[in-house]
Order: C-alpha cells, then structure tokens, then sequence
C-alpha cells in the first residue's frame, strides 16, 4: 500500500487513535489541574547555545516513539538500549502523565549530541529525534549600533518558545509581540450589533440548539473560575512552567466568551457548550512544542469534539506539532483556526489554519470587506514546485467583535484570532443539532467543513485567496447538515475563468498552447472516513470537442488520511489549440472508497468495493483559451530557484524591516508578488512560472526570463543552457538581485531556546554566489554591499532598500550608478575611519546590455517589486526593462551614451562575493545533491526527463567579450528529448510596436537543427573557431546550431551575416555565400 510522503505510518495512528477514545471522560464537575514544571524558560538575554548543567552544556530533544506507552515504559526502554550515558530524561508533570503518550523530552550533552542523536535515530522503537521545536515562530529583533551614524547590523533577539503571530488588539493596542509592523488604530463602532445576530443564531437558539452536550477545548491563555459569563466551565487545565490556572492577559477569556459567553452585552454562539481551556500560553505570550504535545494528547484522551486554536506562524515544517494536528483530525476532533494576522500581505497563511484538515479563519469587517489584518493565500507548502491551495476555507467577521473581560465586563477586539472562535461557536451550535448518539456516524472534521464552506456567502470583490469559499453563513450551513450523508466532495468545487475577481489569479490570464501547465490546486473532503481511497485516475469529461483541445494530467494523494487529500489540475492547451479563441467546459470527477469502521485496509485490495462507502466528487471546469501569443509577449518567472522559510533561516530582503526578518510569503507571482503580476497583465505580458531548473524550458516561446530574488544554487546545465538561450536562441533575461555579504549574515544571528542554537541566514537576501556563476559568461557579476537610499531616473523617484552593487560588466554596456549610502560592514568600517555620518558612495546598480541575439538588463535589488515590504515600487523600470529584453526598445534614458561603457567593468575573482563554508545548504536547496529532473510543472514532453537538451560542442566555450563556461562536466550529452529541434524557428528581429497595436506582431524564434560538422565538410574547420565555439578543442559530436546557419540557401549573404556577426571570429568556405 502507498501512503502519502507525510504519513509514514497511518495505521498505528489510526490503531492509537481507535485506542484512545476508549479512555474515560473526566466526571461532569468542573477540574482544576495545574502543572509545577521543573523547566525554566531561557530568557532573552540568555547567551549559550545549549543548557548548562554543572558545567556540561546540554541540548534539549524530543524523541517521538512509535507506540503510545506511559512515560516510564518509554524511560526504561531507552535506558535499556542507550548503552553509553550523556542524556538525562526530563520529568513532564502535567495532566497528561496519567495516559500513555508518544513522546520524551530528554537531555542530551553537547560532547555526544551527534553520536547519540544518531543512535537514538536507529531504535526501531523510536521514530525520529528533533529539538525542542524544529522551528521558531515569534522574533523580536534589537537593532544595535554597529558603526557611523544610521548604520545598523542587526543581532537579534528572540522571544522564548515557539514562534506565533500576534495576538487580537484592542482599540489603540500594540501588541509588543506582533510579528509585523502594522498597527491599527481605529474607532470603534458608536452601536455594536452582537455577532451572534449577525449569523442568525437566536432562531437555531429558540430551536432549542445551544451547544449542549459539546466539548469545546480552547487552547489559549486560560480562564478565571467562576467567571460570571460562564454556565459550564467544565476544566482547566494548565500546561505552562507557570504556576497558575488564571488568564492574565484575557485574550482566552474573549475567546471563550466569543464561543460560549452568556452575558447580554456579548453574547456567545453557544452558551451551553463544556469548556475546556488548556492554558498553553504563559503571560508573556510564549509557548513550547512539547506544551503542544502533551496538551493535545490530553485532549484526545479526554474526547473532546472541537477545538479552537485562535494564534498560528509560519512554521508548517515543526513536524511533531504537524504529525500531531493530523492525529487530532484524525481522531474525529473539529479544529478551528485563525488564518493569521499578518494582511494585508500575500502568502501569509499560518499553521495550523493553512492545513487542510483544519478549517482556517479568516476575517471581515462588518461591510464584508476583507479585515486589513486577515492573512492572505495561497498555502506555500507546495512551493517552488507546485501551487498552494485555497486558504483560507471561510471568513467571519472579525472587526470590533465584543467578548468578555478577564474578570467581568465586556470589551471589543478585532483580528482572525477573533473570527476564529466565532466560527468554532458556530461549529459547536451546529454539532448540538445532531442527535448525540449520531454524532460520531455523521460528524467529523471534513463532514463540518463541508457543511461551512458550501453553506458560506461568496463575497463580491475579493478572491479565492482572500475568502476561501466566502462568509460564514450559519442558517444555511444548518440546512446541509441537518440532512447530511457522508459523501466525498473538491473544494472550489468549480474553477470558473469567466468568474472574475473570484478566480483570480486564474481568471486573469487565459489558457493558450504551448504554454507551462497551469495547476490547480483543490482539496478533496471525505465525509465517509477518516481514511479514503481513489478508485482509479480521475477524468476529464469536456462538455463539447472543443473541450478535446485541453490536455489534462492530475497528481493527487494515494491515500486521502486525515479525512482530506489534494487533487492537482495540470492543463495545457494542445498544439492544435494553437489558434483557437473560446470557452472551454466540462468536468473532472474522482471516484472516492471509504472502508467501513473498524477496518482501514484498502477496500481495492480485498475486492470488496461495494461494501465499502464510494462517492463521486465533481470539479467544474470553464476556461478561457486565446490564440497563443507572439514570443516577446511571454515571460518566464523562474520559481524552481526559490528558497523560503522554513526549512530554514532565510532572511527577509530589506535589512529595514526589522520585525519581519523571515522570507517566507513564497516569492511568487501569486502572492508577495501579487500586485506585479497584475501590472505585467495590465501591459499586455503573460507571466508563466517555471518550477522546475532552467532546462525545462523552450526558449524559443519566450521573450524574458525574469528572475527575482533567488537564493539557490544552479546545475553545471542550466548555466550552460541559459547562455546558450540568451547568446544564440535570443532569450531576454532580466535579474533583480538582493544583498549578499557573510559579515552581516553573521551578525544577523539569534539565539532559538527552543533548539538550544544559535541561528544564522543560510544565505543573504539572494544568493549572489550562485547568481555570479550563472552571469560569469555574460562578464556581470554583482558585489557584496549592502546599499540604501533614494535616487531617480527621469523624473521617476526610487527608493534602494538593502540592495547590491554591480561589480562587472561588459563593455559596451549601459550601466546606471548613483550615490546610495552603504550599510555593509566595509562600509560601515570607512565611515569610521571618516570619523563622520554616513558617506554616500558612488555605486552601480543597473546594467543593460545586448548579448548576442538576446539581451541583459541586472538590478540589484527586488524590494520595488515585493508587495510585502515595499518602499516604493519600481513596475515603471520593469516595464522599460521587458521593452529591451523583450522587444529590444531602447529607452532613450536609460540607454544615454553618457551611461555607456567604455570599457568593460573589472574585479578580480577573489574579490567577489564567495559562499558561506559553514552551511549545509544541500539541507535546503532543489539542486545540491539532487538529481537535475524536469517536475509535473514542466511542459508535459519533458515530465521526468533533464529536460530541453543540448550537446556540449567542446570545452571551455567561448564569444567573443564573454568569458568562457568550462562544461565538461555535468552535462548529460546522450540525453535528447525528442521534438527539441522541430521547437525553434527561424529569427527574426521583434518588431517594436506602438502600445495601440501590440497585437500585430507574430511569434517568432530560433529553428535548431542538428548539423554534423565532425566529417570533412568542412575542412577547415579544425583551424579556425567556428562561431567562436569550439575554442580550439575537437568536436566529435553533432551541435545545435541557428537553422540560418544550416540552411543558407534561404538566407541572402547580408541576413546570415547579420544573424552569426556577434559570433564570427572566422567562417567556414561557404556557410553565408562566401567562398
């Protein structure tokens, strides 16, 4: 049986699951359990990697076992077979020692810490070993003075335990914690509605539904007792290393009194719901995995039903919190969460709203407007490598919302972690509609969202990414539950590109032939089981031929656990689709097996389908499709080179924002670089995404390829590749680069308590490094300064934020330099010397240039592109820079002679930026140590394969003005993916259009063809350098060369000579009609 990748071992959770229901619920009196723990948090300040016990520094680790035993079973066994010592078991004391659980906390000394994690990772007992928390959430960052005036190099400092987005704020409240600058000040409303009103809940009420006989576990900073606006505080329990069961910060008393309050002025959604509330939360804020664990294991043992958990980040990669949320859902537990509080910014979702067995919140004002504050899609989990899905699932109003106090009394707050209990009020009002003794058959996490998001108001003006399914609407949620029957289903359950703003990104490029798959991403719902299964492939059904024109292949989970899957959409347009303008419809649908209870193996294997719970699930389908448009029209965004938080510490582009260091919103075209994409389309562009490496594409279908921000390193092919794209097939490349310089990222370090580390940038801004490489042939290379300031070209102001100089360019060039002030450390180092404020330094940041066919434009900064934390935005010099890469205009401005080099800009090798020796970036690269392969992102020709290939024509390959690329090695010669000379056609120059009549211009390109010059053809060949290729070495293979050069006899003298004179250092007797 094949699971999914995440889920290593489904049975046993599914067995301990089944397991744990059978542990007896806590008698009906209201608990107090408070938990004195033996460990104290680190503070701030604390300046050790690792604990220190008597002198012996220690790192903490949480061992995951793969059975559930008591705590000291699991002590015994490791003491059993931990032979050597160096480690310590840590006590954990708290409401969960009494039930077995499936993880230890130990010590470990530092002295042993690789031998012995190492060991611990070959029990076959034990299923892995991670620290504390594998990744923070919260940081705080202290800017200390480390040179002249205005000049600052940031060591920072991190909140203890995990990392979590800010809380909900009062009116005029800044939350000292919050991960983001935003600070909303705003009046609240003279005469508040109750939200209860709002979503109709007084008639489910006078029905008689409260939320009686549900158990709602809160998992926040705890609650008073005896609170007055509580009927049924059922236990609280506290799982901090504080000695307390009090809420002293109220936000979990507002949220309970959002979900289950009882008093006039802010009444609770369901007032007769069991409150749990798990104090996980000290009243700094701070939380650790461990607390996580046990808490939730507590809360699986005691049956809860559903669960809110009001505060989430971006760590979707600290696997036992993940694993944990799965085995939760999995064990029929409801979990509501808050989507985040980091809007209006793109890509922002948090864990664990944005996984797919979770319904993640988001929040609105009370005009239905997307709330400021709410997070916005897509998921990033899938990226570079595919497209995220649809988050968050619903919204509900979340501004000015009033809740109760910490002691009495009533007050407003707004933000997700507000919308989020009113949704979890809801889902407790909606659970008390099923009889008791049905609830177990009917409810579970996929049956509820279901009933949420296709019982939700679809909001007119925001899109999918910013309203999942639309607002929640309780009457009508009610209706489909009430008359539920498990069933599978897709959500969107439609993908309409004539439904715009709704569908945007989608609806607002058409499909077209030749293209990269558009994907799209859905979740599968099963309401039958915990656990599903696919029949057979899903299918696409169109509604007329024409709908035989689109190609669809799907990706999607081989087993659909817990309770959800995804089913991935990749669609292009067939070559003969090539002309074609129209609406194609139809339908896709998927065929779901559930097991029946008790027995989880593949109903498939056994034969025994119609035994077995089987639903249908259907995804509409209409799409728009254009003829294909001319190749300068085309960009290329390159994602595959993208590198984000997590896995690791990837440090935010702008060194100015200094409480938002991590880059982690995706970098994609459809997220922080939202409003960019929507510019390119409004100018006529098509933007494409290219997940997959540099050989996977067709460059004779594109004008640009546009690289931003990139941080990961390039195969020895793909360099290779692209100078043959840019210098013979005219490809146009556009770089924007970002800060790279190791002195900074050293100081750029902080202390993670969690993992008893200290944790410093795997990398700059960009990878300059790897950028320098794939340059080299083109005689560019960027530098390592850190440059700030403001400056303007042609009346257009820009702002520089911690961005890069350029340090080579050919001659010939054009090449823009202005003086910016220089934040690095050398920088900072002649300030000093100065003895005055900061110096503005003459530095070049732009550079354009012809390259043989193609054409070169390199920026070095993408802050003016970035909608995140942009200062100003720089879309006027995108669109001149796609004029000459694309189109080859010549802005009159930026190509001045004045600006025109002489000669070629020089620096020696030794003095370029280099890369950091102390990382093991293979950790967190796509191409160190892996396998160069073309994805599911790709052109479906090259699925699998090294992609679009090309032979090496000899070593060390040189033009004329460009430095050599030594490709012997790496280059897979024998790998010829079939078609790939029929893909190019002849050159010829882009016309340049008037903005009236971009549509007049036909696509056209480079034609290859395979040409065996190693017989006697030509027999002078071995003296000369034909093309400037060979350099010299013998060749004994066939080369891809222009077809003008093959097929002369089409060609005046002039147009061939025009076509190879870049090249030519000498030709051979006859190839243009000489002889």
């Amino acid at each position: 049986m094949n699971y999914p990748s995440h889920l290593s071992h489904p049975v046993t959770f599914l067995f301990l699951s089944i397991l744990l229901f059978h542990f007896h619920s806590p008698s009906t009196n209201q608990h107090n359990i408070t938990l004195i723990d033996d460990q104290t948090s680190p503070s701030n300040g604390e300046d050790r990697g690792s604990h220190s016990d008597g002198g012996i520094s220690q790192t903490r680790y949480i061992v995951r076992f793969r059975e559930y035993k008591k705590a000291k079973d699991h002590k015994k066994m490791l003491e059993k077979n931990l032979k050597d010592g160096g480690w310590k078991w840590i006590e954990r004391n708290n409401p969960a020692a009494d039930f077995p659980t499936d993880f230890g906390l130990v010590f470990v000394e530092d002295s042993v810490k690789s031998q012995l994690v190492e060991e611990l990772g070959k029990l076959g007992f034990v299923k892995d070993v991670s620290t504390e928390s594998v990744y923070s959430r919260n940081l705080l960052f202290d800017g200390r003075y480390q040179g002249g005036a205005d000049y600052h190099v940031y060591e920072v400092q991190k909140q203890p335990g995990k990392m979590f987005t800010s809380m909900s704020q009062e009116d005029d409240y800044s939350n000292v914690f919050s991960n983001f600058t935003l600070n909303w000040k705003r009046k609240l409303l003279l005469h508040r509605s109750q939200v209860t009103s709002m979503f109709g809940a007084e008639k489910l009420w006078a029905k008689g539904y409260k939320g009686g006989k549900v158990k709602m576990a809160i998992f926040d900073t705890g609650i008073r007792a005896n609170h007055p606006h509580f009927r049924n505080i059922k236990e609280r329990t506290n799982w901090t290393n504080e000695d307390t069961l009090n809420d002293n910060l109220g936000h979990g008393t507002f949220v309970a009194g959002v979900i289950a309050g009882q008093d006039t002025e802010c009444l609770g959604f369901a007032p007769d719901t069991e409150i749990y509330a798990f104090r996980v939360f000290t009243d700094a804020q701070v939380s650790y995995t461990s607390w996580f664990l046990d808490a939730f294991n507590y809360a699986i043992a005691t049956g809860i039903d559903v669960l809110n958990l009001s505060i989430g980040g971006p760590d979707y990669l600290d696997l036992p919190f993940v694993e944990k949320v799965w085995e939760l859902t999995a064990n029929n537990i409801i979990m509501v969460s808050a989507i985040g509080n980091d809007g209006p910014l793109y890509g922002t979702l948090n864990n664990p709203a944005d996984q797919s067995d979770v319904i993640g919140v988001g929040g609105i004002d009370y005009d239905d407007h997307i709330a400021s504050f709410s997070s916005r899609g897509m998921s990033t989990w899938e990226l570079p490598h595919g497209y995220g899905r649809v988050k968050p699932d619903i919204v509900a109003y979340g501004r000015d919302i009033m809740g109760s106090k910490i002691s009495t009394g009533c007050k407003s707050l707004s933000g997700t972690s507000v919308a989020s209990p009113v949704v979890a009020g809801v889902v407790c009002l909606l659970v008390s509609v099923i009889p008791e003794e049905d609830r177990r058959v009917i409810l579970n996490p996929a049956s509820m969202k279901q009933a949420l998001v296709e019982g939700a108001a679809k909001l007119s003006g925001p899109h999918m990414f910013e309203q999942g399914a639309g607002r929640l609407d309780l009457l009508e949620s009610y209706e489909i539950l009430k008359n539920y029957q498990p069933r599978a289903s897709i959500f969107p359950s439609t993908l309409d590109y004539t439904d715009c703003p709704y569908s945007w990104p989608f609806c607002r490029q058409p499909l077209y032939a030749r293209a990269m798959p558009v994907i799209f991403n859905a979740t599968i719902l099963n309401g039958m089981g915990v656990t599903g299964y696919v029949e057979s492939p899903p299918t696409w059904h169109p509604s007329d031929e024409v709908g035989n024109l689109l190609s669809i292949h799907f990706s999607y989970s081989d087993v659909i656990w817990p309770w959800t899957g995804f089913l991935s959409l990749h669609m292009q347009v067939k070559e003969e689709g090539a002309s074609f303008s129209g609406i194609i419809e139809g339908n896709v649908t998927i065929i779901i097996y559930s097991p029946s209870v008790g027995g989880e193996r593949n109903p498939l294997e056994r034969g025994e389908r119609n035994s077995h719970k089987k639903s249908t699930c259907v995804l509409q389908l209409k799409l728009k499709v254009i003829p294909t448009p001319p190749r300068w029209r085309r960009v290329l965004w390159d994602q595959y080179h993208s590198i984000k938080y997590p896995p690791g510490y990837i440090p935010r582009d702008s060194l100015d924002v200094r409480n938002d260091i991590l880059d982690w919103h995706g970098d994609h075209p459809h997220t922080n670089f939202h409003v960019m994409f929507n510019m390119l389309r409004g100018a006529g562009y098509y933007v494409e995404i290219l997940g997959s490496p540099l050989t996977c594409f067709d460059a004779s279908r594109y004008g640009t390829l546009l690289m931003v921000d990139l941080e990961d390193e390039y195969f020895p092919e793909e360099r290779e590749k692209l100078r043959e794209d840019v210098l013979v097939r005219g490809l146009g490349l556009a770089v924007f680069g970002e800060w790279y310089n190791v002195d900074t990222m050293v100081k750029m370090r902080f202390f993670d308590d969690n993992t008893r580390s200290w944790w410093t940038p795997v990398t700059g801004g960009a990878n300059i490094p790897a950028m320098n490489e794939l340059l080299k042939p083109f005689g560019i290379a960027f530098g390592d300064r850190i440059l700030n300031g403001d400056f303007s070209i042609d009346g257009e102001q820009s702002h520089y934020a911690s961005g890069t100089n350029i340090v080579r360019f050919p001659a010939g060039g054009f090449v823009h330099s202005f003086r910016i002030q220089d934040n690095s450390e050398s920088g900072a180092t002649q300030n000093v010397l100065q003895g005055s404020g900061m110096v503005k330094m003459e530095s070049s940041i732009l550079g354009l240039v012809e390259a043989g066919v193609g054409r070169i434009s390199v920026y070095g900064d993408s802050n003016c592109l970035d909608s995140s934390h942009m200062v100003t935005n720089c879309y006027w010099l995108l669109r001149k820079i796609l004029d000459f890469t694309s189109r080859k205009i010549k802005d009159p401005v930026l190509f001045s002679n004045s600006v025109k080099l002489a000669s070629a800009m020089e620096k020696e090798e030794t003095q370029l930026p280099s890369r950091r020796t102390d990382v093991n970036f293979s950790m967190y690269s796509s191409v160190v140590d892996k396998e160069l392969v073309c994805r599911n992102d790709a052109p479906f020709e090259v699925w699998g394969t090294k992609g679009y290939a090309f032979q090496i024509t000899g070593r060390n390959r040189r033009l004329p003005g460009y430095v050599g690329l030594d490709s012997a090695d790496g280059i897979d010669s024998n790998t010829i993916i079939s078609g790939f000379g029929k893909r190019f056609r002849k050159l010829e120059e882009p016309e340049t259009p008037s903005d009236g009549d971009l549509g007049s211009i036909k696509d056209d390109g480079i034609q290859g063809v395979m040409v065996d010059v190693s017989n006697a053809s030509f027999p002078n060949l071995r003296k000369m350098d034909f093309l400037g290729l060979l350099n010299k070495d013998e060749i004994d293979i066939p080369i891809l060369v222009p077809a003008a050069l093959a097929l002369t006899e089409e060609l005046t003298v002039h147009e061939c000579l025009i076509l190879v004179e870049p090249f030519v250092l000498g030709l051979p007797p006859g190839l243009c009609g000489l002889g």
